[in-house]
């Protein structure tokens, strides 16, 4: 069985090769050991505190196989984006001109260097073994922090924000950085998001142009990047999409992918989650898959499973599904239809 869990330092082996799998892009994953003790150092720290309103907290969660006890993705929460550091977007909104005399008005894209997203509340670092994409496991992995968000409302924010990978090539190489960040770094694309998880993205964001880029001044290849999705990015962005996430006007400033936006209480995950108690049973007459998770904090599990779900009911749980998410009879559940 799978199941989604808070991180713990002894993790930090398995992490770091999941780190060295992921995308270049996902910065908020590091393959550096350091870096990466610190982020389950301070996730740890953020599940004990008792938080009444969100701060600089970070949950960062894992898919781990209990029966042979491997990682086989991750996940994370940031409570408040740009909480400690500006949160920097690129704003992609018409600059618009007029003339009187000529009889004319004209809008041009531009793209400005912006931190307008900050306060919002942070989806990043998600990871999933290849083996496990397109399944319910991703899903799961993905869906499983809005549970928590559910569960725990008082700790985010009433909107959230993820950033979606954009285009690279598998060489490594991004249009969108060639044309813009190159131009003040010198550094190729892959060698610059290593340093964004490794020091800061406000550093870089710094030193990018601080007046409007406008777009139709950029070559049409980094043009076509903007909003784009990487290939391997597009199971993360089609998931949330179903959640009720929408694209607005802000890109990433380095590859120029999308950023999503949704309300926290019109998520599907947080509006329509039932919530009910455990009840163990030996026999369950499964007639619907669902996402499942306990309501606890430090001791957070999530799982997929089989089940017969009658709304207002306790939830009959097999002993292993039991066991999975730590719960006994009348513990509070949650669960949603996958």
């Amino acid at each position: 069985m799978l199941v989604v869990r808070p991180v713990q330092l002894t993790d930090l082996p398995q992490l770091q090769q999941l780190a060295r799998e992921s995308l270049v892009g996902v910065t908020s994953l590091p393959d550096d050991s350091e870096c990466l003790r610190d982020k389950i150092l301070d996730s740890c720290t953020s599940f004990e505190h008792n938080v009444q309103s969100p701060g600089p907290e970070n949950y960062f969660f894992v898919l781990e196989d209990l029966a042979t006890r491997r990682l086989r993705g991750c996940s994370e929460i940031l409570a408040t984006a740009g909480f400690s550091e500006p949160f920097y977007s690129l704003r992609n909104r018409d600059f618009n001109s007029t003339s009187r005399e000529l009889n004319i008005e004209h809008g041009v894209p531009a793209l400005s260097l912006c931190h307008d997203l900050g306060g919002h509340t942070l989806l990043r670092g998600f990871h999933v073994e290849p083996a496990l994409t397109h399944t319910a496991f991703s899903e799961l992995l993905s869906r499983a922090r809005l549970l928590f968000i559910a569960a725990h409302a008082r700790r985010f924010s009433d909107a959230l924000i993820t950033e979606i990978v954009g285009y690279s090539s598998d060489e490594g190489h991004s249009p969108f950085w060639d044309a813009v960040g190159k131009h003040f770094f010198d550094l190729p694309y892959a060698e610059a998001e290593r340093l964004c998880g490794l020091e800061s993205r406000a550093f870089l964001a710094e030193l990018m142009p601080q007046y409007p880029i406008y777009v139709p001044m950029l070559p049409q290849a980094a043009q076509d990047c903007i909003g784009r999705v990487h290939p391997d990015g597009q199971e993360a962005f089609d998931i949330l999409a179903r959640e009720g996430f929408e694209t607005n006007s802000y890109v990433d400033l380095f590859d120029g992918g999308p950023t999503l936006f949704a309300r926290t209480d019109a998520i599907r995950s947080i509006a329509q989650s039932q919530a009910t108690e455990a009840r163990p049973d030996s026999q369950i007459d499964a007639r619907g898959r669902y996402l499942v998770s306990n309501d606890s904090l430090e001791n957070y599990r999530a799982i997929v499973a089989e089940l017969d779900y009658i709304a207002g009911r306790p939830l009959c749980l097999a002993p292993e599904m039991c066991a999975a998410l730590k719960v006994s009879e009348g513990s509070p559940v949650r669960l949603i239809a996958l």
